[in-house]
């Protein structure tokens, strides 16, 4: 199968639109059924990270939430460094 999604020089961000439009392109789907299958796809992807989860995509990447520390962050419009706590 070609490349679902030709990735431009210019790097352009390849939107769920984008990847509706490939998937009716190579699948043959109708539009809203292509929709639909991305965002399973998505969804199913992101329900397993908020399960802590891990995801991985042979030959594409994985995701997975990071455990982060606290880290020293500046207010733009007095300069003033202040803590940032991590969320979670």
């Amino acid at each position: 199968m070609d490349k679902l999604v030709n990735h431009a020089p210019n790097g352009k961000t390849v939107t769920r639109s984008d990847l509706t439009d490939a998937v009716m392109r190579q699948v043959g789907l109708s539009r809203s059924e292509s929709s639909s299958l991305v965002e399973l796809v998505l969804d199913e992807i992101s329900e397993a990270v908020t399960r802590g989860e891990n995801v991985k995509l042979s030959s594409f990447g994985s995701f997975l939430v990071r455990s982060k520390g606290e880290r020293i962050g500046r207010n733009p419009k007095t300069g003033i460094e202040v803590p940032i706590t991590p969320v979670g």
